[in-house]
């Protein structure tokens, strides 16, 4: 065996090894909270157990087979955050169930339908690897892609149910999903790809305002385009967590492709002056600002709470991370069903914190970070510049959908209405989330591949971007 091949094998009996740790944890937690609830171990423990094993057995199978040089960590990390998410819905399913009479909404469990999309969501991530065969691929279907994005964006405006205050939905019968969960992965892939070929223009410094170098007029245009589009959702759907992501992935991305701070300081500004403007004018983005401001006026007599605060979630929240303390309760003994529905979705951070305490806040964060991070040091290891803006662009995603999801549930910035990545429910989430990890399983395999090979053959996977002011300057690569 050569040293590449044994390089290769570590990777992935790390990934095996990891993997069968993450199921062992989730596996515990599990039995932990039966006996805490119920006094006895969960009937269905060995069910549970065989079919979350299956399914990451499964896609580790997949990763080893067709994209055997990728990352060891993002599979073994996703299925301990989707594992633990399963534990804690079927948690708080009891106690919903013990709180509210079955004809009640809140009663029904979520946990099945939760493993089901886990299920698909993996199955989802096992043909990108079959199916994928080089993530520059996603090229030729770039504005192909970015189009039927833009459609599925503004879809609920139109056909979408409201549903909690917000347009985010689409129901077809007994179905519904949140086509933003998807459009958050298109957009990066187009952005990518646009990026790619329009970074030295984008570079190009235009005139200086109090000190600040601004971009040239015509190459703030997409910028304007990409704004007046988050704007147009914030208004139209009311959904504040989409249109943050995707304005803050495209500054991100931009940033990262021209390396000038005037487009983030001018990205910053336009977002928190149309997020001031519309968070003044629209009632249901209004009543989170005040919600954000002043959870705790819900408990004041009705005349006295300030205008558009109708929700005590946020207050609720906050009792529940001051219960849970350093170590928390424990699982299954803490009392965040009382936030009502919204504990299964962004709020199911709070059963977190009370029954897990900030050392299991800080764990899940840290799950996330190292998520991140790995998707960080893809786009930095891989040689070309559409996996590297590909891979910053997903992992920016995922930073950005934490942030406002984890900061409105503490109370740093108003609450968004997202879900958590993996860890609460949500089919939509769920199954847009494995697609992302899929995307940059398949980039970090690129990124493998071209470290094991001679420094002389790596370069021919780097091609030359083309500068449009030097006509001279031709691609040669790629």
């Amino acid at each position: 065996m050569t040293d590449i091949q044994q390089w290769v094998s570590h990777r992935r009996n790390t990934e095996l090894a990891l993997i069968v740790f993450a199921i062992v944890v989730v596996v515990l937690g599990h039995a932990t909270a039966g006996l805490a609830l119920y006094g006895s171990v969960p009937s269905g423990l060995p069910v549970y157990t065989l079919g979350l094993g299956a399914t990451a057995i499964a896609a580790h199978l997949a990763v080893r087979r067709f994209a055997r040089h990728a990352d060891p960590i993002i599979l073994p990390v996703t299925v301990l955050l989707c594992g633990l998410g399963l534990v804690l819905m079927d948690r708080l399913d009891y106690s919903y169930a013990q709180r509210f009479s079955p004809e009640n909404y809140q009663s029904a469990a979520t946990a099945p339908g939760q493993a089901v999309w886990t299920v698909i969501g993996a199955g989802l991530l096992i043909a990108v690897l079959v199916l994928l065969k080089h993530h520059r691929v996603l090229q030729r279907y770039t504005y192909l892609g970015m189009a039927v994005a833009m459609m599925l964006l503004v879809a609920p405006a139109f056909f979408g149910a409201d549903q909690f205050g917000a347009k985010r939905w689409i129901s077809i019968g007994p179905l519904s999903m949140q086509p933003g969960e998807f459009v958050k992965v298109m957009i990066v892939v187009f952005f990518a790809s646009y990026l790619m070929a329009n970074r030295d223009a984008l570079a190009l410094v235009g005139r200086k305002v109090a000190g600040l170098s601004l971009p040239r007029g015509r190459n703030a245009g997409p910028v304007l385009l990409v704004w007046a589009v988050s704007m147009a959702v914030l208004i139209f759907q009311r959904d504040l967590g989409t249109s943050l992501i995707f304005f803050g992935v495209f500054v991100v991305m931009l940033y990262i492709a021209t390396e000038r701070t005037s487009w983030v300081i001018l990205g910053t500004l336009m977002a928190a002056g149309g997020a001031f403007v519309v968070g003044s004018i629209e009632p249901h983005v209004k009543g989170r600002v005040q919600a954000w401001l002043n959870p705790m006026a819900i408990f004041l007599p009705e005349d006295q709470r300030p205008p558009g605060l109708i929700s005590e979630q946020s207050a609720q929240a906050l009792f529940a991370f001051g219960e849970g303390g350093l170590l928390g309760t424990g699982l299954g003994q803490g009392h965040s069903y009382l936030i009502g529905f919204a504990g299964r979705s962004d709020f199911i951070l709070a059963t977190v914190g009370e029954e897990l305490g900030l050392i299991g806040v800080t764990l899940v964060l840290f799950l996330y970070v190292l998520l991140i991070a790995r998707g960080l040091s893809i786009a930095v290891s891989v040689t070309d510049p559409f996996g590297k803006l590909l891979a910053a662009g997903l992992a920016a995603v995922l930073a950005l959908q934490v942030f406002v999801v984890a900061g409105g549930v503490t109370g740093l910035i108003p609450l968004t209405g997202k879900a958590l990545p993996f860890l609460a429910q949500g089919g939509s989430s769920t199954v847009a989330n494995w697609l992302l990890v899929a995307l940059l399983i398949k980039v970090s395999d690129s990124a493998g591949q071209a470290s094991t090979q001679p420094e002389g053959n790596a370069t021919i996977l780097t091609p030359v971007v083309k500068v449009p002011d030097e006509p001279s300057a031709r691609p040669t690569g790629g």
